[in-house]
């Protein structure tokens, strides 16, 4: 994964090569993979770990999003990592601050909260959010301030990874732009598994 990140860093016109030395990669994959306010599931030590990046007003999520969380409960190799990119104007942006706020203070609730802000056809507004915070019982959950820096982490991150919409998903040494069907997907996991554990 560090060539992965290094290999990233190199093809952006806008780094040094200087900039893309093991202390930049090791920055990179920190932030990609360790930060405790990305919402996680699967593999407490896995041996592949899927970064999503996605939008809860983006149709193509909502359709790959639930692939995602199938691929980790077949596989118990697999960690996925979400990355929230409210791309599509203020409900996402409202969205993802509802669910990393439910991350940060009841963590157990946030894929029940995340899985319903998936459903919904079209775009979030204020009462499609509260809805599904009611549904979830999460509705007692402050809007944690804090969340928007974790937003504009996961943007800047887009913008060094140069991904260009949702959703986006990194898996192993892979970037996959868009949704993909569940057999291609199923199939690059377990291509990525067999490496990582030829390694």
């Amino acid at each position: 994964m560090r060539a992965f990140v290094a290999l990233l860093l190199l093809s952006l016109s806008t780094f040094s090569l200087a900039a893309a030395s093991d202390q930049s990669s090791d920055q990179l994959a920190e932030l990609l993979f360790n930060d405790p306010n990305s919402p996680r599931t699967g593999a407490k030590a896995p041996k592949l770990t899927i970064v999503s990046f996605t939008d809860y007003n983006c149709p193509y999520c909502k359709q790959f999003d639930p692939m995602l969380e199938k691929i980790v409960q077949e596989n118990p190799d697999v960690q996925l990592i979400v990355k929230l990119l409210p791309f599509k104007g203020q409900s996402s942006v409202n969205a993802a601050k509802a669910a990393l706020s439910t991350w940060r203070q009841q963590p157990d609730k946030f894929w029940p909260l995340h899985q319903r802000l998936m459903m919904k056809k079209g775009y979030h507004d204020d009462a499609s959010i509260a809805a599904a915070l009611a549904k979830t019982a999460t509705d007692s959950i402050r809007t944690d301030e804090k969340t928007m820096g974790s937003l504009k982490m996961n943007l800047l991150l887009s913008q060094v990874l140069n991904i260009q919409g949702t959703p986006a998903t990194i898996i192993g040494d892979q970037m996959v732009a868009g949704a993909i069907p569940y057999d291609d997907l199923e199939a690059l996991v377990k291509e990525q598994l067999a490496q990582a554990r030829g390694k």
